[in-house]
């Protein structure tokens, strides 16, 4: 008899994922699919980091690394830091995992246990709830909408916190949204964790670099929480290396001891040339990174733009990422002939299908009146992805 333990039973498979392979499935059928589902950059991994992990092969790094990571991986990240953002860390604060994935899963699983409950804004990336299962924790979902630019407000921080609250996970710039929480948004959350010291912030900037109004503003910057704060972030989408598995935590020296010790038991450290290649990345030209960040935001305001010539469509101005998260209410319970879209889930499949363009529905993230579209593409196929929409969205009445 087959059965899997009831840790994975719990879990629901990730909805991004499964998106991305039924576009695939219908691409080898010989559709022309656009895949606005996926969530990496189109670009290839800049040349200089490339030929970092080149070097790093002929130099023979082939053997296990140390399970936090290289050290002068972790000094890069810690000059990163420094630089960047003004944050202050030492390379024993930061674990290297494979992936900023991996990275939050350890946190997590280091601090959260049964009965503990996580606030988590929505919407939210589709993972964070399941991996709050895994820890046999609660998620506590604080909901926000495109009226007030899916960001929490410092008053639905305090309503969500009970004695039984232990973490907050805060993304920004986030996925979905492409929402980013500025200086003063922060400064408010931090006056309520202020009252609440039990509740530690597990920040997930992995999309700090893709950032249209200015500089990043960071949860970790504000003395009153700093020793209460994990940040996670990578090379995958600011680099465009989402292949080469590299992410990390820079955290309070124990938490980081932690998830050391968690890693150590179940994957060790990241792969030897991934990391050549990461601290090449944070360490050397960053003008890539700026490169790519012109090029997304001009897909922005593309994407934006059609968007907002369809109608019907409730449509934000991300201020981040590479998303669109439009809000579809107004074609929900509506037909196409025999076909009746109840849900947003209904209606990816139906844009998927009849439109050929693979989007998100948004109850993977805890938004059921809205989908996700990823505008990591070209700008010819945001064009025609968009008026393929158009023109299937048309279809229903």
């Amino acid at each position: 008899m087959n059965q899997v333990s009831d840790r994975l039973a719990a879990l629901a498979p990730s909805q991004t994922l499964a998106m991305s392979q039924k576009s695939s499935e219908l691409k080898a059928q010989g559709v022309d699919v656009i895949n606005l589902s996926v969530g990496e950059p189109d670009f290839n991994t800049p040349q200089h980091i490339k030929d970092a992990a080149k070097k790093a092969i002929d130099d023979n790094f082939s053997h296990y690394s140390p399970v936090p990571g290289y050290l002068d991986l972790r000094q890069a990240i810690c000059a990163k830091l420094k630089n960047e953002n003004g944050l202050d860390f030492t390379p024993e604060q930061i674990v290297v995992s494979n992936g900023a994935k991996q990275s939050i899963c350890n946190t997590i699983l280091s601090l959260v246990n049964p009965g503990d409950e996580v606030i988590l804004p929505a919407p939210y990336w589709v993972s964070y709830v399941e991996m709050v299962k895994l820890a046999e924790g609660k998620s506590v979902i604080v909901e926000t909408g495109i009226e007030q630019d899916f960001k929490m407000s410092a008053a639905q921080l305090e309503a969500a916190i009970t004695p039984k609250t232990k973490m907050l996970i805060l993304c920004s710039p986030s996925n979905p949204t492409g929402s980013i929480y500025s200086h003063d948004e922060l400064a408010a959350l931090v006056a309520v964790l202020e009252r609440h010291p039990q509740v530690f912030v597990l920040a997930d900037e992995i999309y700090e670099h893709i950032n249209y109004v200015g500089a990043h503003q960071s949860i970790a910057q504000f003395p009153a929480v700093r020793d209460r704060v994990i940040i996670v972030n990578g090379v995958s989408k600011g680099y465009a290396m989402t292949g080469w598995r590299i992410g990390f935590i820079a955290a309070p020296l124990w938490i980081a001891k932690a998830c050391n010790k968690l890693q150590g038991q179940y994957t060790s450290g990241a792969s030897s040339i991934a990391q050549k290649a990461a601290a090449a990345a944070f360490a050397g030209d960053q003008s890539c990174v700026e490169e790519m960040r012109w090029a997304f935001e001009r897909r922005r305001d593309l994407v934006v733009r059609l968007a907002r010539e369809i109608p019907g469509l409730k449509v934000n101005n991300p201020d981040g990422a590479f998303y669109l998260f439009p809000e579809v209410g107004y074609y929900l319970d509506k037909r196409d002939g025999e076909r009746e879209i109840k849900s947003s889930s209904d209606l990816a499949m139906y844009i998927l299908e009849v439109g050929h363009v693979a989007t998100v529905a948004g109850d993977a993230f805890g938004a059921p009146n809205y989908l996700r579209l990823s505008y990591a593409t070209s700008e010819e196929n945001i064009t025609e992805a968009m008026r393929r929409i158009k023109e299937v969205l048309a279809r229903l009445k």
